[in-house]
Parts: C-alpha cells; structure tokens; sequence
C-alpha cells in the first residue's frame, strides 16, 4: 500500500497546489441513509454517455461525504457546498479521459485540494482557528528547513510514506482523520469510541515519532 503525504507543511500557507494530497487509504461512508445509489461504474458511464444524471448520481453518493471534507477546511457552509460544486464541474470536465477507481478517493482529493486553495485565499483576510490549530500540529512534525528540490524529487514523501506504512492500524486511522479529512479530537474520538485523551496522546506520539524519523532518514527540521 502507498501513502502519499504532503510534501511540506508550507503545503497549507504558502504552496498550496492540487498535486499535494495524500490518497485516502480508509473507505468510509458518510452517506445519507436509505436511499439506493449506483455502483461507481454505473455513474462513470453517465460521465463517459455526457449525462448530465452523472452529477446527480454523484452528488447522491458522494455529496455529504466531500461535504465532511470541505466543512473541516473552511469551517463555512457557504464557502464548502461551493467548493463541492466546483468539484462536481472538476470530474465533468476530467471523466473521460480520466477513469478513477476508487471514485470515492478522486472526489476527496478534488474537494480537499479545491478547499485548500480556498482556505488559503481566504486566509489572508481571516483567520480559520479550527483548521490553523492543525497547521501548528502539522509544523511540528514536517521540515520546514529543507529545500523546494527536495519536496519535488519526492524524498521526503517517500520516508513519510515509509513511516506510515510501520504504524499500527489504528494510530494510522487517526493520523489521517486529523491530518486528511481535518476532523476535530472530538469528533475522531466520537467516531471510533475512545476518549479524547487517547486520541490526543495517540498524535502526539505520532507527530513526536514522524519527526525523529525524517532526522534520521538525514531531512533536517
């Protein structure tokens, strides 16, 4: 399994580009009950026939879930359902020639980089308290001395790729849940049962850990 992170904390302040995400690798549904959806095969024909029951379809399926992903980032209705509709019109435009499988993963990686490079527009007029609190957490973790030649030959990619494939499970689930889909503490704890403590012990040690090894893998800090 490969995980790609993002190359550098500055991913969120100051380089913020589409290409920087790292792909789901947990399959959850946050999808409205009740209602039966087509199989993503059956939605990317829509797209490949140019129905426009391909946004519908898609939107049914996937919308409260890239809705979670955007609403964790900007912290504002408005700005998250936009954001969703843009990525809608992103996979019109990308489906063909682009074939994703997992759908489910293309949606995200679209909606979160489109409301990264939203936040970062905003973020010169106004500040996101929830979402700034995890760039601090981010900046603990992730070299900011390195070179840009380093973040685009992809070293330090690869060594967090490396470190998150050794951790246990659930330190992983976590990880990305804070640091992907930019849950709160509260709401990672809610979501798989523990306490808020376990979870905030469970990232510190992980951040602690990430940063030790990017030392010793020679990425200074």
């Amino acid at each position: 399994m490969c995980f790609v992170f993002f190359k550098n904390t500055l991913f969120f302040s100051q380089i913020l580009k589409p290409q920087r995400f790292f792909p789901v690798f947990i399959s959850e549904g946050l999808f409205k009950k009740g209602l039966k959806k087509m199989d993503d095969k059956q939605i990317l024909d829509l797209y490949i026939n140019r129905s426009e029951k391909a946004i519908e379809e898609t939107d049914a399926k996937y919308g409260s879930y890239c809705k979670k992903i955007s609403m964790n980032i900007l912290q504002n209705i408005q700005d998250s359902e936009e954001t969703v509709n843009d990525t809608w019109l992103k996979a019109w435009n990308t489906i063909p020639p682009k074939m994703p499988n997992p759908l489910k993963t293309y949606l995200g990686r679209i909606t979160r980089n489109l409301s990264l490079n939203r936040y970062e527009y905003y973020r010169a007029q106004k500040r996101n308290s929830h979402f700034d609190i995890i760039l601090s957490e981010v900046e603990q973790m992730i070299p900011l001395g390195a070179g840009s030649d380093e973040y685009e030959s992809g070293e330090i990619s690869q060594a967090i790729n490396a470190f998150l494939g050794e951790l246990k499970k659930e330190n992983r689930i976590y990880f990305v849940r804070r640091y992907w889909y930019s849950d709160s503490i509260a709401d990672i704890a809610e979501k798989y049962g523990v306490s808020e403590g376990k979870i905030k012990s469970s990232l510190f040690r992980t951040r602690t850990a990430l940063r030790n090894y990017l030392g010793k893998e020679g990425i200074s800090i």
